[in-house]
């Protein structure tokens, strides 16, 4: 009897093991796609978000009230992923809040060790600010300052992704909710970038940071 105990363990488990996380590859589930061709960046400044995971963050004009959101933000997901290849933030700014959001960034570089290369702040005509948002899929609006306290996943298509299930769908995550950040967003970013890095490995691309 014990023979059999020890074969069992030695040769059955490991299949089963295998078989189950095979399934889950093959199973594995894609952050769902709310809305294609949202409006790039590239076509009102030099930042790209073709063929980049982008974070889109409307900072509005009054900075000064949103650094307690974009710290959450920084630490809760640019410092974790910062490191991926094609990862990047996006802070949409109107022309005119330069000096503002120089503080700002100066705060987030002092506040961690992390590089903060991939934090792209880009300053915009109001006008631009809008044609961007309104090419996304949202339930709420910008404010007077054009901003919002909300952030959005956009792919290397320019397809806006969120959480499309029985609780309804989530457009975007509440960068002034510590917990909407790590119980909802820490969760999709980690799924979107291990489903690119899965497409790489399909086509036998490897990147040493995936």
């Amino acid at each position: 009897m014990k023979k059999y105990i020890v074969l069992t363990i030695l040769f059955v488990l490991p299949l089963v093991a295998y078989l189950f996380f095979a399934s889950g590859v093959n199973n594995f589930a894609k952050l769902p796609v709310l809305k294609d061709n949202i409006t790039s960046t590239s076509t009102y400044s030099e930042i790209e978000m073709e063929e980049k995971i982008s974070i889109i963050y409307f900072l509005g004009s009054n900075i000064n009230d949103r650094q307690g959101d974009a710290l959450n933000l920084n630490q809760k997901i640019y410092k974790r992923f910062y490191q991926f290849d094609d990862f990047q933030f996006v802070a949409i700014c109107p022309i005119g809040s330069e000096n503002l959001a120089n503080v700002l960034k100066n705060k987030l570089e002092s506040g961690t060790n992390t590089n903060m290369e991939k934090w792209n702040f880009i300053f915009l005509e109001p006008d631009s600010i809008i044609d961007i948002f309104i090419s996304l899929s949202t339930d709420v609006n910008l404010d007077y300052n054009y901003g919002s306290p909300y952030v959005y996943i956009i792919d290397k298509k320019l397809s806006q992704r969120g959480r499309n299930d029985d609780n309804g769908i989530k457009f975007g995550y509440d960068s002034r909710s510590v917990a909407d950040i790590n119980n909802f967003m820490v969760d999709d970013v980690k799924i979107i970038l291990a489903e690119y890095r899965l497409a790489l490995k399909k086509n036998g691309i490897t990147r040493k940071d995936l």
